[in-house]
């Protein structure tokens, strides 16, 4: 195993090298045009956190990645695929809970039992970097219900454009519009209708519909963003 540091100077590097690669160009991934790579995710289906989200988010937008599914060499292979020859992988960080061996006790001392956390560091290749692998089955569509579709009905003809798609959830008052994931990205269609009523909120405070001050002023303080997000 690696020492730690070097496995932060490893994962440090590499988003200070994407970042660098797309500097000029890159954005945050909550506008990115890619929404596998907003929530990255392994090919067993466990969603990516922490800082190796951040390291996932930043190297897909440099390397122009469209997935979001990653994976070990070794998972790759599981699944069919192959790791192409000369392609780079990327090291993501993997906290082990170990708990603390009672040595001391053993020795006549008192011991110390609390558990203590090892990082390991792995590498993982993006989808786009591999050949051959078992694609995921599509998630089935399911039927929509008259009250959904008439709720969304609504909603969409309030004023605001919106456009569904690879994105995240939010609304662009500079453009004036919604930007909502596919409702196939959506557990239950009820959160696809409460997520498009709190952005299309958002939108009714535009200057051209009610000129809320809070829409208009909310990047000057955490106060103001507090409360459009309270009206939301």
């Amino acid at each position: 195993m690696k020492p730690r540091h070097d496995i932060y100077a490893t994962v440090t590097a590499q988003l200070v090298a994407a970042i660098e690669t797309g500097a000029g160009e890159w954005r945050m991934p909550w506008h990115h045009s890619g929404a596998p790579v907003m929530r990255p995710t392994s090919v067993a289906g466990r969603r990516y956190s922490g800082i190796n989200r951040l390291v996932l988010w930043a190297t897909a937008d440099a390397c122009g990645y469209a997935s979001g599914i990653w994976a070990t060499y070794q998972q790759w292979r599981a699944h069919g695929g192959q790791v192409r020859k000369g392609e780079n992988g990327t090291h993501v960080i993997l906290w082990k809970k170990v708990e603390r061996g009672d040595a001391a006790a053993e020795a006549g001392g008192e011991g110390d039992s609390r558990a203590r956390f090892f990082a390991r560091s792995f590498v993982v290749f993006n989808r786009d970097q591999v050949d051959g692998a078992e694609d995921a089955a599509e998630k089935e569509v399911r039927p929509i219900s008259t009250s959904v579709a008439d709720a969304l009905a609504f909603l969409e003809g309030l004023g605001a454009p919106v456009e569904y798609g690879l994105h995240d959830a939010y609304y662009r008052p500079d453009i004036d519009k919604v930007f909502m994931p596919e409702r196939t990205a959506f557990d239950h269609d009820l959160d696809l209708v409460s997520t498009l009523a709190h952005e299309v909120t958002h939108a009714s405070g535009h200057v051209d519909r009610l000129a809320r001050e809070t829409l208009r002023d909310y990047h000057k303080e955490r106060s103001i963003r507090a409360r459009e997000e309270l009206v939301a």
